[in-house]
């Protein structure tokens, strides 16, 4: 069977992918993971047979419902997860209505749920296709695991002292796009019409977030000048400018932005993780970390169930004493909350099992609802020729946009994804395979920068 794998953004996707590779490669399937682009670039150009579609999210758009059918017209099936899950808010219908429709289940062969709480509000909304949806889990949260404990690497940007990691969300106030740009996405494909008060909770956020980025920029400052001797790092979301807090935060001691890599390995090497209104808070406490919760002003709009996380603190003193204390408990090796059972409202969002990864149980429905017909060989050869061709076009344009201008660009700090290393990429596929105690031999070949076929031989 052929499995097409999208990744939007690597950080926060690559991983998951490549253990969904992994476990799929040594059943016999053959696995692409791209960006959208090299997907479907190879299946219009007819070097890429049909197979598996597993996308990011099904947010009705007509460019999305066009895409797909075109897809399932020339014989592929379409899969997904919703990688934003609303992991960090309670209930799930508003959500539901949002990033979802009637029309885009219809295409789809199966929509996988990170746990109770989304499955049973999307079978409630969307009757007809229930059938469809499945609680499997998300490989994204079987990384955090301790099984998967030794799969991170220790990162090179690391600081040498421990580290407090702040993870930041203020994607609204401070992304790589601008306001009008991201109102003019959501307006366009629907969400404030199916959502009248949708556009209100955005303009709130946005007003919130700025409050939000004055409060951690005085959080940083006030740690830095109180501490015991440990660093800061400051870890952007994936959508917002790093180049921003650069700037915001240039000159203050032992501090660090870096977002390098996925957060996972930023997590497990910290010695606590501070936020407000993030995602990073359930995964910290999976991984029983230590969690600061910093609530400085009333906010209308922060995610209430992240925001209950943890230690909740709400003054730049009070933030310092319960930091400086975890540390100290931190060096002592003591810190008791570690063996405390995962919350009841992390489990209604996150399902586990303690017998079957969320990856296999997505890949066995795979294997039940695939035919034959998705198990024709592609044209790799052709298809690597075909984006050379692009590339080589691509490095003419802009040889030509240079000769024209005296300014030349520099590298993207802000990419959602950097081009794939196949070193790299061999080694994490090894590591999968030695934690899951797999045999076989898989190869990986890196078709484009961006995407790469991993098999069995």
């Amino acid at each position: 069977m052929n499995i097409y794998l999208h990744v939007e953004i690597s950080a926060r996707e690559l991983d998951s992918k490549l253990l969904l590779a992994t476990i799929a490669a040594s059943r016999g399937h053959q696995v692409i993971v791209s960006d959208l682009t090299g997907i479907i670039k190879g299946v219009q150009s007819g070097l890429l047979a049909p197979g598996i579609f597993h996308t990011k999210s099904l947010t009705p758009s007509e460019d999305k419902f066009a895409r797909h059918k075109s897809l399932i017209n020339k014989g592929f099936m379409i899969t997904s997860i919703d990688e934003e899950g609303n992991l960090n808010d309670y209930g799930y219908h508003g959500f539901a209505k949002q990033r979802y429709s009637d029309e885009m289940i219809d295409q789809s062969s199966a929509v996988f749920g990170w746990g109770s709480e989304d499955v049973e509000a999307l079978k409630q909304i969307y009757t007809k296709n229930s059938n469809k949806i499945h609680k499997t889990g998300s490989p994204r949260a079987d990384l955090w695991k301790t099984l998967f404990s030794d799969y991170w690497n220790v990162p090179f940007s690391i600081p040498k002292k421990p580290f407090l990691l702040v993870a930041c969300n203020t994607g609204y106030a401070n992304n790589i796009k601008t306001f009008k740009e991201l109102i003019k996405f959501e307006s366009q494909i629907g969400r404030f019409q199916r959502d009248p008060e949708l556009l209100k909770k955005r303009i709130g956020e946005t007003a919130e977030d700025y409050n939000k980025i004055f409060s951690y920029i005085k959080a940083v400052q006030y740690l830095s000048n109180h501490n015991n001797g440990f660093d800061i790092v400051l870890r952007p979301h994936p959508s917002e400018d790093i180049e921003t807090w650069d700037i915001l935060l240039k000159g203050i001691p032992n501090v660090h932005v870096i977002r390098d890599g996925p957060i996972n390995v930023w997590v497990k090497n910290s010695f606590a993780v501070m936020h407000n209104s993030c995602t990073t808070a359930l995964e910290a406490t999976v991984s029983k970390k230590p969690v600061v919760t910093y609530i400085p002003f009333e906010q209308q709009y922060a995610s209430k169930l992240a925001n209950e996380l943890g230690h909740r603190v709400e003054s730049l003193e009070e933030l310092s004493n319960k930091v400086n204390n975890i540390f100290v408990s931190h060096k002592l090796d003591n810190q008791k909350e570690l063996d405390t059972p995962l919350p009841k409202i992390v489990s209604k969002k996150i399902h586990f099992d303690a017998n079957e990864l969320a990856a296999e149980k997505m890949i066995k429905i795979w294997e039940n609802i695939a035919s034959d017909k998705l198990s024709k060989a592609s044209n790799l050869k052709s298809f690597k020729w075909l984006f050379t061709y692009y590339k080589l076009k691509r490095i003419t344009a802009k040889l030509l946009k240079r000769l024209s201008s005296a300014k030349i660009n520099s590298t993207n700090k802000n990419s959602k994804f950097p081009e794939l290393n196949q070193y790299e990429i061999n080694e994490k596929i090894k590591k999968f395979q030695h934690i899951l105690g797999i045999n076989k031999k898989i190869e990986c070949k890196l078709l484009t920068k961006k995407t790469i076929h991993i098999k069995c031989l």
